[in-house]
């Protein structure tokens, strides 16, 4: 177990209208500078998929396919010990200041990929955010019970959330 420091900035402009928050990057994230980097993960899948358009391949397309739907995205841990990219493993976390979002963009509502997300936003970010996260079901591949069709379905809510805002 190793300690490890969050070093890939949010993404966020002034018109972000939703949160999305992970937990922390994986290695392959970690590698790349940029979230949900491994191949099998689905997140970006999900979103083009969800959003109606075609799937961002690179890190600037990934950018501003997420300022174009008026999506924020972070992760709720700034540092941690870590086992590789095991979320279960993770100990002694320290929170991302999430009011560096909140405070510059219209964000009415905050979703956490994962339950793991969701339950360290609720450790650790809730209290000073006062605003409750929906935790939607991993696009991890380690979440191998939820489909790509299924995912889809349930992520909805994202859809929802920016017709609603």
């Amino acid at each position: 177990m190793s300690r490890e420091i969050h070093t890939i900035p949010p993404v966020f402009d002034s018109h972000s209208k939703i949160l999305i928050l992970g937990s922390f990057p994986s290695v392959k994230s970690r590698e790349s500078q940029f979230f949900y980097g491994h191949p099998q993960n689905r997140f970006w899948r999900v979103l083009a998929a969800v959003t109606g358009q075609p799937l961002p391949s690179d890190i600037a397309e990934k950018k501003e396919f997420l300022l174009r739907n008026h999506i924020a995205l972070w992760d709720v841990i700034e540092s941690c010990e870590i086992t590789g990219s095991s979320d279960s493993s993770i100990r002694n976390a320290v929170p991302n200041n999430l009011n560096r979002i909140l405070c510059a963009a219209p964000v009415c509502q905050i979703f956490t990929n994962g339950r793991t997300a969701g339950r360290l936003y609720d450790k650790y970010c809730l209290n000073d955010t006062g605003r409750p996260a929906l935790c939607l079901p991993s696009t991890s591949p380690a979440n191998a019970a939820w489909s790509l069709d299924r995912l889809v379905t349930a992520w909805n809510a994202v859809r929802t959330a920016l017709q609603d805002a």
